[in-house]
């Protein structure tokens, strides 16, 4: 679509409800955005969309009153128990904000029961719920929906439900086809029926083109709205009105940087966005301690039943600091967010823009900062390349407080800041290692010295990255670290009761320690993971007989066939390397495994 521009709601060439504008009047909404306008007409006019737009730009609205309009335009009103709409969305948080702006407009439509299904709590209060009170308009995410379709055994047959769907909306489409979410879509999609409009939105689309397909759109209209006074070659993705920064500090200066900048602008509202989980848990605590007289909150991926309390009371503060991982960089909108700030680089392209946008949204300004070490510069050439983003650069502060050596005495005094210290350098060594940008990440030019001291350690982890390597640089602390106890009584009683279960065994095994080889904590993590990815594949196998205990010798098996057809191994050695997986599969599969190997 070339040449939107917004106008009144009223100018729209297809007339909205009363209700609807009633309810635009009340959120202060007088304009429509250039999404809206470019989107809303097409939606209602029975066109399947993809749309793509800056992240802040109203995409929300863009999709919620097509929903409601294409509803009540309806020849039979739907019964209790008929689902008309579904929207999809990747996190918890941002299926929330969704279902409290679409409660703006059904009080205003009785008719209409609207129903949000997201994790975090007991699938059968979900199951009863929509039993209940029935679902015309489903806000999900799509673990918990997919769950819900499977639900036939504990009375509802929501499969039968969705047969009067009118309309589907992925929200973030991008991230909704990523590897975690694809198995879960496609089981989704198959009990949706083929005759429905869909929507696709997300602030990074044109790289999954190729999957519009598979999500069911048919010749669907792309809308790719840019901002006013952005030319059209122009494919930057954030706002023209946000303000980006970037920092190089090295390692050890960065976190004192941080709580500077934090201390000065305590009055404002900031989103702060760490790589992993752990990092979270550890620095959230960090700034808890070390920054007086502001709300710090912590929420990532691997809190079940707080994140939603976290997330609504974080919304209402009007000022304070939410430490974060990447589950808050789509589509949430927090309200007057003055800075994003970026300790750690996101892992994708994508994903830093994402996190930018959750400040300067619908027209607003905002600031955003990424910290960089000097090895990272590069970075600041690549996203300008590859998402148009221009950054300015802000200097280090001088004269800032050594913060370190506190940090150290928290974790001395308390074991279980020790520990978090540890298990978040662990992950950042981690996930700096599976960077998608390998070219600049590059975990062999970390400065692991360096780095120990900016989490404060007391003492070096062991771990596979770090083996064989000395750091002359690094000083570790004299105190036995054994000896440092939980500030929790509860929590020190169990590993006091632990170590003497371990001292009784010493002594039984005559001094000896019983040897019991653990695997590293990171290759235990790895091995979940492609274990994940195993299943989901096997998911998406229609029609296959592979059992689950099969499929790994399946992948074992497709690499010895490679290997004989390039004529790496022999034809007897081939025989002998062989699991037996091939003589236990069907014929179709082992044909199956032979195109594999020569695609």
């Amino acid at each position: 679509m070339e040449a939107v521009t917004e106008g009144r709601w009223e100018s729209l060439p297809v007339a909205l409800s009363p209700g609807v504008l009633q309810a635009l009047r009340e959120l202060g909404f007088a304009r429509m955005t250039p999404v809206q306008s470019a989107t809303i007409p097409l939606f209602m006019s029975n066109k399947d969309v993809a749309a793509e737009a800056v992240t802040g730009s109203g995409k929300t609205l863009a999709f919620v009153i097509p929903i409601l309009e294409i509803l009540l335009r309806r020849e039979e009103k739907l019964k209790k128990m008929q689902v008309g709409a579904i929207i999809i969305t990747p996190t918890r948080e941002l299926a929330i904000q969704i279902d409290e702006v679409l409660s703006h407009f059904t009080k205003h439509f009785p008719r209409f029961s609207q129903i949000l299904l997201i994790g975090g709590r007991n699938p059968m209060e979900d199951v009863e719920k929509f039993k209940e009170h029935g679902g015309n308009i489903i806000v999900a995410t799509p673990g918990r929906l997919e769950d819900l379709f499977r639900r036939k055994a504990d009375g509802l047959d929501l499969a039968s439900c969705v047969k009067s769907l009118d309309v589907l909306v992925l929200d973030e489409a991008d991230r909704l086809l990523d590897m975690g979410f694809e198995a879960s879509l496609n089981a989704i999609l198959d009990f949706l029926p083929k005759q429905r409009r869909t929507g696709l939105f997300s602030a990074t689309q044109t790289q999954e083109v190729e999957n519009l397909v598979r999500a069911g759109l048919r010749n669907p209209v792309r809308i790719s709205v840019k901002e006013k006074g952005v030319a059209a070659s122009n494919t930057q993705k954030t706002p023209t009105r946000l303000e980006n920064y970037y920092m190089i500090c090295k390692a050890d200066e960065k976190f004192n940087q941080l709580v500077h900048f934090l201390r000065q602008h305590k009055q404002e509202k900031h989103l702060v966005f760490f790589s992993t989980c752990a990092c979270v848990e550890y620095y959230g605590k960090a700034l808890e301690s070390l920054i007086k007289q502001v709300k710090i909150m912590s929420i990532h991926g691997k809190m079940k039943h707080k994140r939603n309390k976290i997330f609504t009371e974080f919304r209402k503060l009007p000022g304070g600091i939410l430490v974060c991982t990447d589950v808050m960089a789509r589509g949430i909108d927090i309200p007057e967010v003055h800075w994003v700030l970026q300790y750690d680089p996101p892992s994708s392209a994508s994903a830093f823009v994402h996190r930018c946008g959750r400040t300067a949204r619908i027209g607003n300004v905002g600031s955003a900062l990424v910290f960089l070490l000097p090895m990272e510069e590069s970075y600041i050439n690549f996203l300008s390349i590859n998402q148009k983003c221009p950054m300015q650069e802000m200097k280090p502060q001088t004269n800032v407080l050594d913060l370190l050596p506190k940090l150290k005495s928290l974790a001395l005094a308390d074991r279980a800041v020790f520990e978090k210290g540890m298990k978040a350098f662990v992950s950042y060594v981690q996930a700096y290692a599976k960077h998608e940008c390998n070219l600049i990440f590059r975990i062999k030019d970390l400065d692991f010295a360096s780095l120990a001291k900016g989490f404060a350690l007391l003492k070096m982890p062991k771990m596979p990255e770090l083996r064989g390597k000395c750091f002359p640089d690094f000083t570790p602390v004299t105190v036995n670290t054994d000896s440092i106890s939980f500030k929790d009584k509860n929590r020190e009683k169990q590993r006091q009761k632990q170590l003497e279960q371990q001292r009784k065994e010493r002594r039984e095994n005559g001094g000896k320690k019983k040897f019991i080889k653990n695997k590293a904590w990171s290759k235990q993590k790895a091995k979940r993971q492609k274990k994940k990815k195993i299943t989901a594949k096997r998911k998406r196998e229609e029609g296959s007989d592979i059992e689950d205990e099969d499929m790994e010798e399946l992948l074992n098996d497709t690499r010895l066939l490679k290997r004989l057809k390039k004529g790496k191994i022999s034809e007897e050695e081939f025989e002998k390397k062989l699991t037996g997986t091939q003589s236990r599969l069907k014929a179709e599969t082992v044909a199956d495994l032979d195109l594999k190997a020569d695609s």
